[in-house]
């Protein structure tokens, strides 16, 4: 897992695996995912981190808005 962020952007980006990017989805607001070929997360990025990581209120809302999908491919429930 490779970890970068970009202070001048506030964007902060997760990188789960070296397969190539086939595709990226803007799954609600400031946070897009990369998958490769078999639908599996690879990537990670979002927007907005600093404003983000302030209250844990701001972090139900944003598990809120994510399908059930995103939030067991990302292991959602260990982050509250």
């Amino acid at each position: 897992m490779k970890v970068s962020f970009n202070r001048d952007a506030d964007a902060l980006y997760i990188r789960f695996s070296d397969d190539t990017v086939e595709e990226t989805s803007e799954v609600c607001p400031d946070l897009m995912l990369d998958y490769d070929a078999k639908g599996r997360i690879v990537g990670l990025e979002t927007q907005g981190v600093a404003i983000a990581c302030r209250s844990r209120s701001q972090t139900a809302d944003l598990r809120a808005k994510l399908s059930p999908r995103v939030q067991r491919d990302l292991g959602f429930s260990c982050v509250m």
